[in-house]
């Protein structure tokens, strides 16, 4: 296991945030991956990390605060807690979250105070998710086993056969089972950028998508977008990763664009809560109608976060043939189902457009990048989806044909 870790650890530095030498390195861990968290440590400090500082937190004491706390306290954020993240900013450091997760840790829990608290920290940390968003830092989400999280995927498992069946699925996902983990990543990273290369080169004004549980849905893109994948670019040139693992390609739609019905093809995790056969219809990029058979309160608190949860802000494409498909897991956590899975998500956009560095907030909201608090992935990818890419001549070209790309 302690050479499991090193190896993780050392991914994750190398290819996750490629830290630097002289660079400072923040750490958001869980207590139950604090082991996990001190070897990032030392591996940052072995490339030439400045200083290496760790956020702690507990999911448990966060539950007891949500049960005693008012909704005034809970909302009330701490300016402490806010300039601790907006230090990251300040001295461009690398950003590293592990999550490690009960995925219904807030499954009782008063869904009002949840969506109150969500919209208020998201609000008081708005400089921190700006710059993540734009890649002003170099950020990585990663993730490690959590018996809770482990026994909701092997429910019939003895506690220790379940974690150790988690630990797997991680492996593999994360290409920890080969030698040369840091060199499959660069060429995953390659084959993911040359599907990129061949999506902007066919100048698509729609995307028009249809499968057989109902999608039925149309959305352009912007003028100047760009799909982007596997890694990212720093405003500072460094290439990094955020998510890890990571199957997809992406871009920012034009927000005013969406219209048709989108069936969900997997449940979704948000806020400790589980959202279940959902659908939303969609006209002129709003969403107009949606229903849920588990968690419609919740779903109904995420798109009342503001005007711009209700619009959509990232289009996603995944192979259904992924290498997390094939692992036949439904994982209850976004970081791996959305690397599953076509998706979409709610609220604001990465802005995937030329020269989104040079625009103002208004001018990202004309050329359609959306704007909200959130980012929340959903799935709708299946094993029949089609998608169909139209062009500014009319011009149709297939890019998706029974859930797999076929360009």
């Amino acid at each position: 296991m302690e050479k499991l870790l090193r190896k993780y650890a050392e991914l994750v530095i190398k290819v996750g945030v490629n830290l630097k030498q002289g660079e400072e390195l923040v750490i958001n861990s869980p207590i139950t991956a604090s082991n996990f968290a001190r070897i990032i440590a030392e591996e940052a400090y072995k490339v030439g990390a400045k200083r290496v500082t760790v956020f702690w937190s507990d999911e448990q004491l966060s539950k007891i605060n949500f049960t005693y706390e008012d909704v005034e306290t809970l909302t009330d954020i701490p300016k402490w807690l806010v300039e601790s993240r907006n230090y990251v900013i300040d001295k461009k450091a690398a950003y590293i979250s592990i999550v490690s997760d009960d995925p219904e840790i807030f499954m009782d829990v008063d869904p009002d105070k949840l969506s109150a608290t969500s919209r208020a920290t998201r609000k008081a940390m708005k400089r921190f998710g700006d710059a993540a968003m734009t890649n002003e830092i170099k950020w990585n989400v990663i993730a490690y086993p959590h018996l809770a999280w482990a026994k909701m995927i092997s429910p019939d498992l003895s506690d220790d056969q379940a974690m150790a069946h988690l630990w797997s699925l991680i492996i593999k996902a994360m290409r920890l089972d080969v030698e040369d983990s840091v060199g499959a990543w660069k060429a995953h990273q390659d084959r993911l950028k040359s599907v990129c290369k061949t999506l902007n080169n066919l100048n698509i004004k729609t995307l028009r998508y249809k499968n057989s549980i109902g999608t039925n849905f149309s959305i352009d893109l912007p003028k100047d977008y760009y799909f982007t994948g596997s890694s990212e670019l720093s405003k500072d040139g460094v290439e990094f990763t955020a998510n890890m693992p990571t199957e997809e390609v992406f871009t920012a739609p034009h927000r005013l664009s969406a219209n048709g019905k989108v069936v969900a093809s997997m449940p979704l995790f948000y806020n400790g809560n589980r959202i279940e056969d959902f659908w939303f219809i969609f006209k002129d990029g709003k969403v107009i109608d949606f229903d849920a058979k588990i968690g419609k309160d919740i779903l109904t608190n995420l798109l009342d976060t503001d005007n711009g949860s209700k619009y959509l802000g990232e289009v996603a494409l995944v192979e259904y043939d992924s290498p997390i498909q094939k692992l036949n897991t439904l994982f209850y956590d976004t970081l791996f189902d959305e690397n599953a899975s076509c998706h979409f998500a709610l609220g604001k956009a990465y802005p995937c457009i030329k020269n989104s560095e040079n625009l103002s907030l208004d001018e990202l909201l004309k050329a359609g990048i959306n704007e909200s608090l959130e980012h929340v992935d959903f799935m709708i990818g299946t094993h029949d989806l089609n998608i169909v890419a139209i062009d500014y001549d009319g011009k149709e070209t297939q890019i998706f044909e029974d859930g797999n790309f076929v360009i």
